[in-house]
């Protein structure tokens, strides 16, 4: 018989039907003779009964046996499980089936890990996790994750079909425009010395298709960056990828505020405010040192330019001197610093190139600080004030061009955020998600080693109308329409209204961004020519779908919600890739390997 119902599915009202189940062997216990086994599938598990006096003697010594994950067919009847012994902690505690038949459909082999205790599946070293990735998958953890991510996926598809939108699949070979991250190549074998680039995002190929007509695409893409890795990064990942004609930066932002309003709603029943607080790029570098704010906590920069302009403390005054400012926060409670965590804020500065941090701990009534000493009464008053200084805080100081006094703070923010949680003197509510839009970013940024202009987004962004003018005169004052969405000092994804005159887009490509006319040519010649037969006003967003899972998940890897992902060193442990290639294949693709030799 196939199965009647699956292990999350009988309740109390179903005490006295005959069941057959289908699943996996979760867990074995024997008490007194009398064997329970819980069986686990897809949606639960249900606790089994096995008692010698109702079942012939080979069934109970074949279920005895049987290892964890077994695949076994129960037939039995529900009852009510007695008084005192109901589960509370999974949905069908109340009941169990009294197996009257036991079929074993797969024996399973001692297993390499535990999948059935949470605690214990949580410590086993991930690469042995990602070699057994089937079985890791079946852990309830992660089938939640996956389930999550399914629904997620269904709900964007709803939403943007019902605001209009067409969903296009583009293509996976793509033409190399090596801007940005590295690129994937594959050889083309039917002529060779010829390679197609896997792309990394569908950028181009989007915006062909507003000059088509379709005004309203979005995809599921896949994408390609062949970069090194980090926890929220993979080689190929998803995202959700939008373009849309004949709109303004305002309707990008009504539409994903309702998207994601959508799938708060249906992922975690929450109903999230809208709308979202919008931020100037610079203000978020003023105020938290970083472009993707987290804004559930205080420890705000604080500007001291014009109080220490005229200091007797030289690193202060000579930054201020030289065009810099100096900037302050108050991590507040964290006087008590060790000398290690000192150490580790002190490498985060130098990794901004500063020569070192300059900080003041307050205990006992006392600035402690061998820079303290050079500061006057107006001084001290002024910090006092802006920061609200008490008792127990630890205040650090970033004297250095405004960017990089910013982002020196910005990271030591984070660090001592991270420091004050493990102390339980900060606590962050993890149900709790601040939205929010930085917008107002420079187009360009400047290269000093390649003494040239690079796009601050990418090529394709369009510069604020009023600011055309200034892209010759002053690219620096140059603002681009582009925007990123960010939640919890994550960046869930950012887009742009886009250049959709071909002569401010060869301006872009070969007088700013100094790109030869041949290679402007060779790169985006087709995209270019498509722009001259009537391309629309147009703009779009792409938002990272695995790291919105994994916010949704509440996990801080976006491992946890990819069914088959790659480690940090982009190898494929269950299936061992990349592998090398056979001497036939690289013949037929006219390709010699010269392998640095291995240490």
């Amino acid at each position: 018989m196939k199965r009647t119902h699956h292990c999350n599915e009988l309740r109390p009202a179903n005490a006295g039907q005959p069941v057959v189940l289908e699943g996996w062997v979760h867990s074995r216990r024997d008490l007194g003779g009398v064997l329970f086994l819980d069986i686990r599938d897809r949606e639960g598990r249900t606790q089994t009964v096995f008692d010698p006096s109702d079942l012939p003697k080979e069934s109970f010594e074949r279920a005895s046996h049987l290892h964890s994950e077994s695949v076994v067919r129960v037939t039995g009847k529900v009852r009510l499980r007695p008084a005192g012994t109901e589960n509370v902690r999974i949905p069908t505690g109340q009941i169990e089936v009294m197996v009257t038949a036991i079929e074993v459909l797969n024996d399973a082999a001692v297993l390499p890990f535990s999948i059935d205790d949470p605690e214990v599946a949580s410590k086993v070293n991930e690469e042995l996790r990602l070699q057994y990735r089937y079985l890791d998958l079946r852990r309830p953890e992660m089938t939640r994750n996956l389930r999550l991510r399914s629904k997620v996926a269904i709900a964007t598809r709803s939403y943007m079909d019902e605001n209009g939108f067409l969903e296009v699949e583009t293509p996976t070979l793509f033409k190399s425009t090596p801007e940005g991250a590295r690129e994937f190549l594959v050889p083309n074998r039917r002529d060779p010395g010829t390679f197609y680039a896997l792309p990394q995002s569908p950028q181009q190929f989007k915006q062909i298709l507003m000059v088509s007509g379709v005004e309203r695409y979005f995809q599921l893409a896949r994408c390609y960056r062949d970069e090194d890795l980090r926890a929220d990064r993979q080689p190929e990942f998803t995202q959700v990828d939008i373009e849309m004609s004949f709109i303004d930066r305002e309707d990008i932002y009504a539409l994903i505020e309702g998207l994601l309003k959508r799938v708060w709603k249906t992922a975690l029943d929450m109903d999230i405010p809208t709308p979202f607080k919008r931020i100037s790029f610079e203000e978020a570098l003023n105020r938290w040192g970083i472009d993707k704010p987290d804004t559930r906590f205080g420890m705000e920069l604080v500007d001291f330019t014009e109080e220490f302009r005229a200091s007797t403390f030289k690193v202060f005054s000579g930054a201020i001197a030289s065009g810099g400012v100096v900037k302050a926060m108050n991590a507040k409670g964290l006087a008590g610093a060790t000398q290690g965590q000192i150490e580790t804020m002190t490498e985060h500065a130098k990794g901004f190139g500063a020569k070192g941090l300059a900080y003041i701990k307050v205990e006992n009534g006392e600035w402690k600080s061998p820079i303290v000493k050079f500061f006057t009464e107006a001084e001290k008053a002024a910090l006092t004030t802006k920061l609200g200084i008490e008792q127990g805080d630890l205040i650090l100081f970033a004297a250095d061009q405004w960017l990089n006094a910013c982002e020196i703070l910005g990271k030591i923010r984070l660090y001592c955020a991270d420091v004050l949680k493990g102390q339980g003197k900060l606590v962050v509510d993890p149900k709790r998600f601040d939205f929010l839009w930085v917008v107002e970013f420079p187009l360009l940024s400047f290269d000093k080693e390649m003494n040239r202009w690079y796009s601050s987004h990418h090529p394709f962004t369009a510069p604020v109308a009023d600011d055309i003018p200034l892209l010759k005169t002053d690219p620096k004052k140059v603002r681009g329409q582009h925007y990123d969405i960010v939640v919890n000092g994550v960046e869930l994804g950012g887009g742009s209204i886009r250049i959709h005159q071909p002569d401010v887009q060869r301006t872009i490509f070969e007088d700013i961004l100094q790109i030869p006319p041949e290679e402007t040519q060779l790169r985006f010649g087709y995209m270019l020519e498509a722009f001259k037969y009537g391309a629309p006003p147009h703009g779009g967003i792409a938002l990272g779908f695995d790291r919105l899972c994994a916010i949704l998940c509440g996990t801080t890897s976006i491992r946890d919600v990819i069914a088959f992902p790659k480690t940090a060193k982009g190898t494929c442990m269950l299936t061992d890739s990349p592998s090398p290639a056979s001497a036939r294949q690289l013949k037929e693709l006219h390709l010699e390997v010269k392998a640095a030799p291995k240490a």
